[in-house]
């Protein structure tokens, strides 16, 4: 089951590929949830999940236009289509829905503090799934992450238990999407492009159906905005730049590990992290906040430096090795 997997991991692309891959999805994401919270808070718009669904018909149309005009090539539908993509239907739009929810209801800062929760849960997913070793001192960083995660949560003067279960919960769908989509790259043969596609094609209608049965979808469209010219253009960019995210997460994956896309979203974060102190109007200040914050963005770049060191220096630094087997009967054991 994993050896096509290793397979596709053994086909080196080059530095200057898994470079501009991981700053073009830095960028992506950055630009996507100053966007989303500019629309979700500061337009007060009331329905994430529509915000979410014109998102997944910009990737349809964006994508269905380029195939017709040739620009890009991916498999013609079938019944099999959903036998190879899955689960990824389902882990993407909860990762949509979720990241969306969490958005609304939780500052920038802390949104990007517990996002970090992202890379422990991959790369505990890496270890089951795709069979994967881990250095210690990179382990080491993760846990000064998560210290500076909960020290920072812990004087959340703006508590939220619902915000806190979207985050938790965007961050368990994250990993796993990273991880899967990682896994059907190499080895469904699906290509980037028709994993993109067909995730938005499967999931777009159930959630549109979802929309309108929570009553979500009558919000969005009786929003009184809609006739202001500046909360269209944030609505539009923000459907656009989340299929830019998407695309840019597949082609980071593609190029990267699971685990190199986790990183790149949390050097992304120390970005996001400080400009949300002084834009967005709803972070409340506190020393014991700030510091853990500053601990947490600290453990990111300290994880970014070895990663990408141990990269580079070809895996000879001390492994922490964990090892999985499966047993006659399926499950799992560790040695």
């Amino acid at each position: 089951m994993s050896a096509k997997v290793s397979q596709e991991e053994a086909v080196e692309h080059s530095g200057q590929l898994k470079f501009l891959s991981a700053v073009f999805y830095a960028g992506s994401s950055f630009i996507l949830t100053v966007v989303n919270k500019t629309v979700l808070t500061t337009f007060r718009f009331p329905s994430y999940m529509c915000l979410g669904i014109g998102q997944m018909a910009t990737t349809l149309v964006v994508l269905y236009v380029a195939k017709k005009s040739k620009t890009v090539q991916f498999q013609d539908f079938d019944i099999s289509i959903l036998l190879k993509i899955f689960p990824l239907p389902l882990l993407y739009v909860g990762n949509h829905i979720t990241g969306l929810a969490s958005t609304k209801k939780l500052s920038l800062p802390m949104f990007t503090v517990l996002r970090k929760f992202t890379i422990l849960m991959t790369m505990i997913l890496e270890v089951y799934i795709l069979r994967k070793t881990f250095p210690k001192r990179l382990v080491y960083s993760v846990a000064a992450i998560i210290l500076g995660a909960m020290v920072a949560a812990s004087s959340d003067l703006a508590f939220d238990v619902e915000g806190y279960t979207f985050i938790l919960l965007n961050d368990a769908f994250t990993a796993a999407s990273s991880v899967y989509t990682k896994k059907k790259l190499g080895s469904e043969g699906l290509g980037k492009y028709g994993v993109l596609f067909y995730n938005a094609l499967i999931i777009i209608i159930p959630t549109l159906l979802a929309s309108a049965f929570t009553g979500d979808l009558h919000e969005a469209v009786t929003f009184e905005d809609w006739v202001e010219a500046t909360f269209i253009f944030c609505f539009l960019i923000s459907c656009f730049m989340g299929f830019v995210l998407m695309y840019s997460i597949v082609l980071c994956s593609y190029y990267n590990s699971a685990l190199t896309t986790a990183v790149v979203g949390a050097i992304k974060n120390v970005a996001v992290a400080y400009i949300g102190i002084y834009v967005g109007g709803d972070y409340l200040f506190s020393w014991t906040n700030f510091l853990g914050l500053s601990i947490c963005m600290s453990g990111g770049l300290m994880y970014a430096y070895f990663t990408f060191n141990i990269q580079s220096s070809g895996g000879s630094n001390e492994e922490l090795k964990i090892h999985v087997t499966v047993d006659s009967k399926g499950r799992f054991s560790e040695n």
